[in-house]
């Protein structure tokens, strides 16, 4: 276990972007709301560089870029020799699919009702409305009702009119049903965890979320017949993972085939390892360059939306995490076997919300907010998993 050990230690946050994360985070976020206010037309215009499906954009070309510098210099890393030996973990994958399947939709469902339908409920305001798309497939007459709304005419368009608290759990659930399947590859490199079994984990909740999302979605909020968004899933899992995957597996390859294994790390990963963290926050600047004028307009609906996100949050890491401990994983193991439920796939879940409900919707709104919270969290739970290593038994050899 002697290579393992000294990957672990090579990643000690020595580089001031790494060891400073959370303050440049922040910083990120701060400059992209205020890039949005100042140069609204630059935030509009790169926002609407993105790739369509049935008229809702599902992937943002600028993140998408942004997307492949910050996993690309994680996958040129990974030996694919490890990701075959880590895939013949059973514990670690079948915790991870039970975290993410069997509880973490559910718990998602009863927080987001129990705050947004009952603590919250005056506070985003019991009569507010919001008028959401008709669910697919259906065709009702204006004045009819469906579930917990009714079907009202603005501006000529047949729109769902429902409360609007009931707009925003719609939101969180779209988020609790998508597992991370790209930046969790950040969170557990950060966290020192092992990128093989990372790897493994993300490309099985691929395929899983690909069977599993529409039915989970309908199930949960109830939408008449919601429409499986199989071509955003699978172009989201092409570019956000495949992607970089591919090229990562390429360049390595011919990379030590031509300069061999001393000038790949010592030269080639030296170079590239500040790479991952400036694409991610290049990447926040955009997202909230794009969505900041919502978070300015409505700062009280953001807290209302973030407390059930950060609960469920800390409730499934936790979960995760004492479960790895039970069943004794190695640390490496049970880093990113916990964090890969605590984390959403977001892009996914705007997408869905943009399609089922549309754009202005609070739903749509909800899944920003899941944008929001995801990275500061996520980097304190890396640095709560780097700091209670001990927690866990040390591999033989």
């Amino acid at each position: 276990m002697t290579g393992s050990t000294a990957s672990a230690e090579s990643r000690k946050l020595t580089n001031p972007f790494e060891r400073y994360l959370t303050v440049w985070v922040g910083l990120c976020i701060a400059g992209g709301i205020l890039l949005g206010k100042l140069a609204p037309n630059l935030a509009k215009t790169l926002d609407g560089m993105a790739i369509t499906i049935n008229g809702a954009p599902v992937v943002s070309i600028p993140i998408a870029i942004c997307l492949f510098f910050m996993m690309y210099p994680i996958m040129v890393k990974i030996d694919f020799a490890s990701v075959i030996q880590a895939g013949k973990s059973g514990k670690p994958v079948g915790l991870t699919l039970f975290l993410n399947w069997a509880i973490k939709p559910f718990t998602m469902f009863a927080i987001a009702y129990f705050f947004l339908g009952f603590v919250f409920k005056s506070f985003i305001g019991a009569d507010a409305m919001d008028l959401v798309k008709i669910p697919f497939g259906l065709d009702l007459a204006v004045g009819a009702e469906h579930g917990a709304g009714t079907v009202v005419l603005s501006e000529g368009v047949k729109l769902l009119q429902i409360p609007l608290w009931r707009s925003y759990f719609a939101g969180t659930i779209l988020l609790g049903i998508a597992p991370c399947t790209a930046m969790v590859l950040v969170w557990g490199y950060l966290a020192r965890g092992n990128d093989g079994l990372t790897l493994v984990m993300v490309a099985i909740n691929s395929l899983t979320m690909l069977l599993l999302y529409g039915v989970l979605g309908g199930f949960l909020l109830g939408v008449g017949r919601l429409p499986v968004p199989w071509q955003a899933l699978l172009l989201s899992i092409a570019i956000y993972v495949a992607l970089p995957l591919v090229a990562g597996y390429l360049s390595r390859k011919w990379i030590l085939a031509t300069q061999g294994e001393a000038w790949f790390k010592e030269k080639f990963l030296h170079v590239l390892t500040p790479v991952s963290i400036l694409a991610l926050l290049v990447t926040l600047v955009l997202l909230f360059s794009f969505k900041g004028g919502i978070i300015l307009s409505q700062p009280l609906t953001i807290l209302w939306i973030a407390v059930p996100l950060f609960i469920q949050t800390m409730l499934i890491f936790w979960l995760g995490y004492g479960a790895a401990r039970l069943l004794k994983l190695p640390y490496r193991d049970a880093a990113p076997a916990a964090m890969i439920g605590a984390s959403n796939h977001f892009e996914v879940a705007i997408a869905t919300a943009t399609m089922l409900f549309g754009l202005s919707s609070g739903a749509a709104l909800a899944t920003v907010v899941g944008v929001l919270i995801e990275v500061p969290v996520m980097l304190w739970l890396v640095r709560i998993c780097t700091r209670t290593q001990h927690w866990f038994p040390v591999p033989t050899a």
